[in-house]
């Protein structure tokens, strides 16, 4: 997720890598160093055997690093994601290479009808659904609020957190069967501290915090636990399609750690809200972020 922002002092931003920029929604394998899915001393341990799992905006990025991390731990897995074919078939490539089914859904979730099949066609392939990963985003950059239009506004709010109303409600009949559902939502370090720059995309990362918060309590008697993530400057294909060559050049250099994520430092946070390790965690916010302190 983006990490933007300016430091009091003297600013630490530096030159991590080449300038690049690509046409949205971004593909994955033209990014320059490619991002890193899933360490290669990972080994899974058997945390989501059996289980099911629907993640948004899977593609690529945090999302493909998920689908092969839940993959790596025993999960089948349905993706969904808005157009990018290629990244699409990769990351099932992946998923398959664990000997685990992966169901690809193409569709644009600014729409309550496209949520809804999303739900509909992940059941129809595995009969159930056990974990919701509510992942998809998108951003549009700007200068200034005044810059924002009105069209960027209304796709922004549609498919980074209405899709999660209409999403959750759709999945929630088929997660009160399962024992031990989970949800899980992509937030961002910008909900706590703001992004100039972004302010309706955090805007809308902040009411996913709430949304989190809200939902766990509504469900928390029915056993069903909801937590979130909110991943600081995380080096996936949103940032050189929807930032500036040289912005995407520093991207992450401005944080205490010094460097962007890798998508698989988010990815364990997911496994760990989605296994029986975090039991007894609801309505709580996991900071992948690099050392940025929110107190969130």
């Amino acid at each position: 997720m983006p990490n933007n922002s300016s430091k009091a002092g003297k600013s630490t931003k530096r030159k991590l890598r080449p300038l690049q920029s690509q046409a949205r929604p971004g593909v994955q394998n033209k990014m320059d160093p490619q991002p890193v899915t899933i360490s290669p001393g990972y080994r899974g341990s058997g945390k989501l055997e059996g289980r099911v799992a629907l993640i948004t905006g899977g593609d690529s990025g945090i999302g493909r690093s998920i689908a092969v991390h839940f993959a790596a731990e025993g999960a089948d897995v349905a993706i969904s994601y808005y157009s990018e074919e290629q990244d699409a078939r990769q990351t099932a490539e992946m998923v398959r290479g664990y000997n685990r089914r992966c169901e690809l859904i193409v569709g644009d979730l600014a729409t309550k009808k496209n949520c809804v099949r999303v739900v509909d066609q992940t059941v129809k392939k595995f009969g159930k659904i056990d974990i919701l990963v509510n992942n998809a985003a998108t951003q549009y950059p700007k200068k200034s609020i005044a810059d924002i239009t009105e069209k960027d506004l209304d796709r922004t709010f549609k498919v980074n957190i209405l899709s999660m109303f209409f999403l959750t409600a759709s999945a929630l009949p088929h997660l009160r069967k399962q024992s031990g559902s989970t949800i899980i939502n992509t937030t961002s370090v910008t909900a706590y501290r703001g992004s100039p720059h972004l302010l309706d995309y955090s805007s809308t990362k902040g009411a996913i915090v709430s949304f989190t918060r809200s939902l766990s309590a509504s469900l928390a008697k029915e056993n069903i636990r909801v937590n979130g993530v909110a991943p600081g400057p995380i080096w996936t294909p949103l940032i050189p399609s929807t930032f500036e060559p040289s912005k995407v050049s520093e991207f992450g250099s401005d944080v205490p750690m010094g460097r962007a994520g890798q998508p698989w430092e988010c990815a364990t946070c997911f496994v760990f809200l989605a296994s029986s390790d975090s039991s007894y965690m609801t309505g709580q916010i996991l900071h992948p972020n690099g050392g940025e302190i929110v107190n969130g």
